[in-house]
């Protein structure tokens, strides 16, 4: 399954759909859009052996287009938490999914930071030109997954 999460006018929050965008054909897995918000990631990623979730973050510093790939697993990620660019982020997903046991298998998480998400159509330069670079290592992941135990993802 590949969550592409975020809001495409909202600028580079687009990040997500628009990596789904560029999957679909291209790969088995599941393809999905979301807002973000955790029970409703909760539900998407549920019993699966692999989720990839597509996000744009926004650090302190950002350096935009910067591509980021995060492989959580069932252990706690000591000073690691995936700063979304939603008011709720995706580490309040997974500690609530960790809380209910209903963590995927694997989670691997691919962001880009963002410049702007601010309202607007149209990811910005720095963050359009990652697109492709991050569709293929998402691409890549999912096909190593369906590589060694086909299909539930």
């Amino acid at each position: 399954m590949v969550i592409g999460v975020g809001n495409e006018f909202r600028r580079d929050d687009g990040i997500g759909p628009e990596v789904v965008s560029r999957l679909r054909g291209r790969t088995p897995a599941e393809l999905l859009v979301s807002d973000g918000e955790p029970s409703r990631m909760l539900e998407a990623w549920t019993g699966a052996a692999l989720a990839v979730v597509v996000d744009a973050v926004r650090p302190g510093r950002p350096v935009p287009g910067r591509p980021h790939r995060i492989v959580v697993d069932q252990a706690d990620l000591p000073g690691a938490r995936p700063v979304s660019s939603h008011g709720l982020d995706l580490g309040d997903a997974i500690a609530l999914a960790r809380a209910l046991g209903r963590m995927p298998d694997r989670l691997i998480i691919h962001a880009v930071e963002a410049a702007d998400t601010g309202l607007g159509v149209g990811l910005t330069p720095a963050v359009a030109a990652a697109a492709d670079g991050l569709a293929e290592a998402v691409l890549r992941d999912v096909q190593a997954a369906f590589q060694s135990s086909p299909p539930a993802c």
